[in-house]
């Protein structure tokens, strides 16, 4: 089939994809409760590792359910998945809302539902995104997703700013956390529907004007997605399994740091004599920063791969990456190095969303990477535990042994190694080649 009149201009799904990932992206907000919500004084008086562990769980969520979207998307269409999941993640926060004032409760209502909402609608832009542009499969995988990194910028301004009104109003008679929580809830669910619209498949056999399928014989269909390995086949492939560990390895060092950033910039702020509320604010600058950056890596880390390859690619952002986390502890002792590393770190975590996307789709397949590339992204899942975890662990003993700001040394240097790690597996990851 060639192109005709009737279809519908393609850049639109690229709109309505950033307007589902901008809800999406609130996971990556957490930061800005956490100080309230660990706050020993204060309402909820969480430990950090509580409140990693609620940000751990709707990152696991996340990453699993995409596996169960994956399977689901031959079976509905890509609006009524993506629309379920903005209703599924609407509903979590609403009653995150409404009853979460425990720790269980922000467990069930934030982590388990927000994260299955976000599993469901998140694959749905990217798998539709790679039908309509097979022609810039690195940029517009990038698109597709830059809205869940510009997201969090949003959700942590907003949410600043939100505390102090709603506690004034009297928002539902809730305190300022869950009185944010509902009203994100309501605007979830809408704008994910919305943007849902138009999250639909080009006609069967449809191709963008003046483009001419690459090649699909030889060496070359291995390096353009032109054969399509179902997930079996791909599940016994050493180039997954070592995809999936250099994806575990980069986005540990990235969610780290999301998830602690505000708390270790207070830390490293506070110890080089800066005022506590001073701190507090630069930190909370950094975190808008890393997710300015966050959402642009993945655009421009997409486009470059599109460029210079996928491998590559990889290779140079997970080496960026580890020399910046060994840099990260001494940077984040002033306000400038703090901000500039914050920049850095989401620059280069971003990139994982758009590179291993495209990398799914290059290596598997083009039609297959809807329901592949869930799988892939399980390594997002695991490392949304050990990276949290290892820094809200070591920032817990600190308190414990008041061994200060030095404990975050450790957390850093793990996940410098990590990207290390990962760097080298990638000059030895070749594409696969189908039997």
């Amino acid at each position: 089939m060639g192109n005709n009149d009737t279809v519908m201009n393609r850049w639109l799904v690229v709109v309505g994809a950033i307007a589902i990932q901008l809800c999406l992206g609130a996971i990556y907000a957490w930061s800005v409760f956490t100080p309230q919500l660990a706050d020993p004084a204060g309402a909820y008086a969480f430990t950090v590792k509580q409140t990693q562990w609620v940000f751990s769980l709707g990152l696991i969520t996340f990453a699993v359910v995409m596996v169960i979207a994956g399977r689901l998307q031959g079976k509905m269409t890509p609006r009524a998945l993506a629309s379920i999941g903005g209703v599924i993640l609407g509903i979590g926060y609403i009653l995150g809302g409404f009853f979460g004032s425990t720790f269980a409760a922000q467990m069930i209502c934030i982590g388990f539902l927000g994260g299955a909402g976000i599993g469901l609608a998140y694959v749905v832009p990217i798998a539709v995104g790679v039908k309509w542009f097979p022609d810039k499969k690195g940029l517009i995988t990038g698109l597709a997703v830059a809205g869940f990194g510009f997201g969090a910028l949003i959700w942590v301004k907003s949410a600043g700013a939100w505390f102090d009104l709603l506690n004034k109003l009297n928002f539902f008679g809730l305190g300022g956390v869950q009185s944010v929580f509902m009203l994100y809830g309501v605007i979830f669910l809408v704008v994910v529907i919305a943007g849902s619209v138009v999250m639909v498949n080009p006609p069967e056999g449809w191709l963008p004007e003046g483009y001419t399928p690459p090649d699909t014989s030889g060496a070359s269909a291995a390096l353009n997605g032109a054969v399509a390995f179902e997930t079996g086949e791909m599940l016994r492939t050493p180039q997954f399994y070592m995809t999936f560990l250099t994806f575990f390895l980069s986005a540990m060092a990235g969610l780290m740091v999301i998830g602690c950033i505000k708390l270790f910039g207070i830390d490293a702020l506070s110890a080089n004599g800066i005022e506590k509320a001073v701190a507090s604010g630069i930190a909370g600058t950094a975190m808008g920063w890393y997710a300015i950056f966050n959402g642009l890596g993945r655009i421009v880390w997409g486009s470059v791969s599109d460029s210079i390859g996928r491998r590559i690619s990889i290779f140079l952002m997970c080496a960026l990456q580890a020399t910046i986390m060994f840099l990260f502890f001494k940077l984040g002792g002033t306000s400038i190095g703090l901000v500039a590393g914050a920049c850095i770190i989401g620059f280069n975590f971003g990139g994982n969303f758009a590179l291993f996307a495209a990398v799914t789709a290059d290596y598997f397949g083009n039609t297959t990477v809807g329901k592949n590339y869930g799988w892939v992204f399980l390594a997002y899942g695991l490392a949304g535990i050990a990276g949290p975890q290892i820094g809200g662990f070591f920032k817990d003993a600190a308190i414990s042994s008041g061994a200060g700001v030095d404990a975050w040394v450790t957390p850093f240097m793990i996940a410098a190694v990590g990207c290390v790690i990962g760097a080298v597996i990638t000059l030895i990851n070749k594409p696969p080649k189908k039997a």
